[in-house]
């Protein structure tokens, strides 16, 4: 992953990320954590940044460590607003984690942690 498209999507600069793919750079470009700038702006729960890159088209269910997606990535860390961004545009809630706590689908992690709202979410769609 180059070091502007890191910086741009990394602080949220939805204009300068705008322009690099328009400039041809790949939307799942991997950082050296093999992760994509989708899953990192799902971690640190930056829905705009997150709708941008999934209006770009980037890939939903890509994994990196422990079969981690975004949506895993957005549920462990309770970002609500990106689980229902990701969800409108067609992710896999299905996906399960390789490692202890993550061994399982979204729905089961959040059932697991507590987070009534993103089970509702995650079992209904709304």
């Amino acid at each position: 992953m180059n070091p502007e498209w890191l910086d741009a999507t990394a602080t949220g600069d939805t204009l300068r990320t705008s322009a690099l793919l328009d400039a041809g750079t790949n939307v799942d470009a991997l950082d050296k954590h093999g992760q994509t700038a989708l899953m990192n702006a799902a971690r640190r729960g930056d829905a705009a940044m997150v709708d941008l890159l999934v209006t770009r088209g980037a890939n939903l269910d890509h994994t990196a460590k422990y079969r981690l997606t975004a949506l895993m990535l957005a549920v462990i860390n309770d970002h609500v607003d990106v689980v229902r961004i990701l969800m409108a545009a067609g992710t896999n809630r299905e996906l399960k984690g390789s490692a202890g706590a993550f061994a399982c689908t979204p729905q089961q992690y959040a059932q697991t942690h507590g987070q009534t709202q993103l089970v509702s979410l995650l079992r209904d769609g709304a």
